[in-house]
């Protein structure tokens, strides 16, 4: 059978995590085509991976869609939403497969896939749960999931789970672990440091968009209990979160933090950046999907500090590649921060152990291998 045609749709032009899952899932893709809400750095990066790239004349006008927007939110962007899926419809036409990669984009193609009567993947990058979403979501979400696609891809077993709880077909359910390469890194932590001007003596990171569940919050707390230990936090308030930005800038006013928390907004090098570190933090608070930022830690030969919640116990085997914290308890994360410093025998094994679970889990070949086996098998049932 011949390559099949694949639209990819995205509702942003940002990138986050989801969309750094999309950029390596495309590779294999080059010449196919991908429609985006709106512009941005994810244009170039998917062009540079080969695909043409589409801007939606309606995209801006979901701006002010939310996760947990109500019903009355969505009513004045009827006519908008109306306009994307007449986008998608005419596109999908011409293709045999539609993959959606965000929640937005997916229910839109939805509608869409159906008219024209192509099969739809919905990779979900997120746990649906009454934390993350809104009811009316959740049911569209889920209404929409079982009735019109041909398969939906999670990274976690978590992932799986509350999709499945939230009443989505079984059957429907393909978990495809995110993946990831990381290039060797010849530069020592210290050449790094002042390449880069970043902090000398104990050094955490946290790297993931600024969002209160994400858990930021909660390392400042810690910091404020471990004197001596600075911090850097890579990331940006991506999504209409720019209010619990400048909560974090006021804490660490107020917990008298200025001269060890170090804000370095988005950034495109968050691996190199992990390699200077003496640790990384991932403090969600609320349960991750899959958690990114864990894997590029441990293929970067730095300590783990996570949160037991969602994925993140999978991805470090219940501890054993990485220290697992309860969600939102800052004196315990004082305590791991403050354990990870002493670099014991036991800390330098685990380190070892999680680069090596890293390499064989979560590399892109795997992941790339499974989505293109499900984009074919969905274009095979429809021919």
């Amino acid at each position: 059978m011949s390559s099949p045609r694949v639209l990819f749709v995205c509702h942003t032009g940002s990138i986050s995590g989801a969309e750094l899952v999309l950029i390596d899932l495309v590779r294999p893709w080059a010449g196919q085509s991908a429609l985006l809400f709106e512009d941005g750095p994810l244009h170039a990066a998917l062009s540079a991976c080969g695909l043409n790239v589409a801007i939606s004349r309606w995209g801006n006008g979901l701006n002010d869609v939310r996760r947990d927007s109500s019903f009355a939110k969505v009513v004045p962007v009827v006519s908008a939403m109306y306009g994307i899926v007449a986008e998608v419809a005419r596109f999908a036409r011409r293709h045999d497969v539609v993959y959606a990669n965000s929640q937005k984009a997916f229910v839109l193609s939805a509608i869409a896939a159906k008219l024209v009567r192509r099969p739809l993947i919905w990779h979900l990058h997120d746990i649906i749960s009454p934390a993350h979403f809104g009811s009316m979501q959740r049911r569209v979400q889920v209404l929409l999931a079982n009735h019109c696609t041909a398969r939906v891809v999670v990274p976690s077993k978590a992932a799986a789970d509350a999709f499945i709880a939230e009443g989505g077909r079984k059957d429907l359910v393909a978990i495809v672990p995110n993946g990831l390469d990381i290039a060797p890194e010849a530069q020592s932590p210290a050449e790094i440091r002042r390449e880069l001007n970043l902090p000398q003596g104990a050094l955490v990171g946290v790297f993931s968009r600024l969002a209160e569940w994400k858990g930021q919050h909660v390392v400042l707390e810690a910091l404020a209990n471990t004197p001596g230990v600075s911090c850097i936090i890579a990331g940006s308030a991506l999504f209409g979160e720019e209010a619990y930005e400048q909560r974090l800038r006021q804490m660490v006013r107020d917990l008298a933090l200025g001269e060890r928390v170090h804000f370095l907004g988005q950034r495109s090098d968050v691996p190199r950046l992990m390699r200077a570190v003496d640790a990384v933090i991932h403090p969600s608070i609320d349960p991750e999907p899959f958690g990114r930022t864990l894997v590029e830690a441990m293929l970067a030969d730095v300590p783990v500090i996570a949160t037991d919640a969602g994925a993140a116990s999978d991805i470090l085997e219940g501890g054993r590649a990485g220290t697992l914290v309860p969600p939102g308890d800052a004196v315990a994360l004082a305590q791991a921060i403050a354990g990870v410093m002493l670099r014991s025998p036991e800390h330098v094994k685990q380190i070892e152990y999680a680069a090596a679970r890293a390499r064989s889990h979560y590399g892109v070949a795997q992941m790339l291998d499974a989505t293109s086996r499900l984009i074919r098998q969905a274009a095979g049932e429809k021919a």
